[in-house]
């Protein structure tokens, strides 16, 4: 049996079923997501629950829930511009000093 490419992702009893080999390499499933995001799927189904998280959607027959690669890679650019840890435009240590309000005094 020839050894797989590293880049091939792991075949998962979950992916849709008779797929063709661009379709595994385009969409996962819940199981395989969260594993190539390295959480938990049940943080993902919750997630998915509150509308929150990378975009998934139903594909198939019985209504399987899918993320698109694409997507969960864009998702995760969105996340580190959204830190300030990541994005150094959003750091407050760059920040000009905010001027503190006379609201207590009243003048």
């Amino acid at each position: 049996m020839p050894a797989r490419p590293p880049s091939a992702p792991k075949p998962s009893s979950t992916q849709v079923p008779d797929a063709t080999p661009a379709t595994r390499q385009a969409f996962l499933s819940v199981k395989d997501a969260a594993e190539y995001l390295g959480l938990s799927p049940h943080t993902l189904y919750v997630w998915r629950h509150r509308r929150n998280g990378p975009p998934s959607f139903r594909m198939g027959p019985r209504g399987r829930v899918m993320y698109r690669i694409e997507a969960l890679d864009a998702w995760i650019r969105e996340q580190e511009q959204a830190d300030s840890r990541s994005n150094t435009t959003l750091s407050p240590l760059d920040a000009a000093p905010q001027r503190r309000s006379d609201y207590a005094t009243g003048a």
